[in-house]
């Protein structure tokens, strides 16, 4: 008989828990959760009996309904709910249709909005915005969590526990009609939502698949900020973009043999044609707004390289140009490392590393493989092969998972023949 699987309970864990916080408040939380836990429970029991319905999220919804119903007929004098909801939630005339709407899928789209709104608080980090989404709104345990961020469970357990703690303090979901804090909420959603695309696709773990759901659930999420017309903005769309573009070249990063395949190396026939047309027309969507964000230029540079048909193909003077721009819009030494990269493309080697050694708070970059192996590769194409070689072992020293550490050891014994 099949169980419910780890995807079944990421897709619906968070819907489920976004509906339920929605009538208990955000300050039972951990009641919604409860629920949902056990509401799983019920299905591994009465599945494994009967067999797996035709429609197991429909199951799992009623079995969590049905559930809040009894809890709010049972508890409702002995602690408060969701204070939008009022007496609403008291009334035996009310109760039952207030709970069903709640469950409708408009509604459970709305509440997930709201929901991701509100795990990104202001007064919260960004990793632990994005620990939040992860653990409420994908179905995520602590240890993945943990693992998505290569840290331990217990420090991943009390930031979590910070996270929700703040979240208490506001009772309600946020209001996305609130104008006046929509704008900087929007923008820490649509941050959260980028760098926890990233965690996935940079992260490439071989032993935890994880990093791929990482990037699936990003854009997940992100498309629900395409749906509504208040989150449907141009930097949304350049988000959803960007995610779309580089998404489509995950299939070629790591090849036949399971090893990490460089942009050069690719296999650009695997490269997902859908998901690069999908991309680049909301990129051409997102040209409608007044201002010009990262993820418009980032997504501007991943559409080069997928248009490109071969390395030598790619337009290297635009792509630097629009690292020019980005460098403007948020400078960091990892962007101004990319920057250099393309420069040695369109320029030459020795030109590029110029760029590398020029750059500002270049100690920023010690413990990023990806520092030393840009040095190696460019150190091998002057022709200086010992140079380059212990760049490689350097690189591979600071590697953060296996694929990365194979991959440069294999560089390393490739530049010196």
């Amino acid at each position: 008989m099949a169980e419910p699987g780890d995807h079944l309970f990421r897709r619906e864990a968070g819907r489920m828990v976004a509906a339920l916080t929605r009538l208990f408040g955000v300050h039972n939380l951990a009641l919604a959760e409860d629920v949902v836990q056990d509401a799983f429970v019920r299905a591994l029991q009465v599945w494994k009996q009967r067999g797996v319905p035709e429609n197991p999220s429909a199951w799992l919804m009623a079995t969590a309904k049905n559930r809040a119903l009894d809890i709010l007929r049972r508890e409702r004098t002995a602690r408060t709910y969701a204070p939008e909801l009022g007496r609403l939630l008291e009334s035996e005339w009310t109760l039952a249709p207030v709970v069903a709407e709640a469950f409708g899928e408009s509604a459970i789209r709305d509440d997930q909005l709201r929901m991701m709104f509100s795990c990104c608080h202001p007064q919260l980090p960004e990793i632990a915005q994005v620990a939040l989404v992860l653990n409420i709104l994908c179905g995520f345990g602590v240890n993945e969590v943990a693992a998505a961020f290569l840290t331990g469970h217990a420090a991943m357990e009390k930031r979590i526990a910070r996270g929700k703690k703040v979240l208490a303090g506001s009772k309600r979901l946020f209001d996305l009609s609130d104008e006046r804090d929509l704008p900087q909420r929007l923008s820490a959603v649509q941050r959260a939502l980028y760098l926890l695309f990233n965690e996935g696709y940079h992260g490439a773990h071989p032993e935890l698949a994880v990093r791929a759901d990482l990037c699936v659930e990003a854009m997940r999420l992100a498309e629900l900020l395409l749906v509504h017309p208040i989150t449907a903005t141009p930097a949304t769309k350049a988000l959803v973009a960007l995610m779309c573009l580089n998404a489509a070249r995950m299939p070629a990063r790591v090849d036949a043999t399971g090893n990490l395949s460089a942009l050069y190396e690719q296999d650009r026939r695997l490269w997902d044609r859908t998901l690069i047309a999908k991309g680049e027309a909301l990129l051409d969507h997102s040209a409608t707004g007044t201002t010009i964000t990262e993820f418009h230029v980032e997504a501007g540079i991943a559409s080069l390289h997928a248009r490109a048909t071969s390395l030598e193909d790619t337009s290297w003077p635009m792509i630097v140009s629009l690292y020019d721009t980005l460098m403007t819009i948020r400078p960091s030494p990892v962007v101004a490392l990319s920057r250099a990269i393309a420069i040695a493309q369109h320029e030459g080697a020795e030109r590029g590393l110029t760029e590398i050694h020029a750059i500002a708070e270049v100690e920023r970059l010690a413990e990023y493989p990806f520092y030393f192996a840009a040095l190696g590769e460019l150190e091998h194409q002057r022709g200086n092969a010992r140079v380059a070689r212990e760049h490689f072992l350097n690189a591979s020293a600071h590697a953060r998972n296996p694929l990365e550490r194979n991959f440069f050891e294999r560089r390393a014994r490739e530049v010196t023949g």
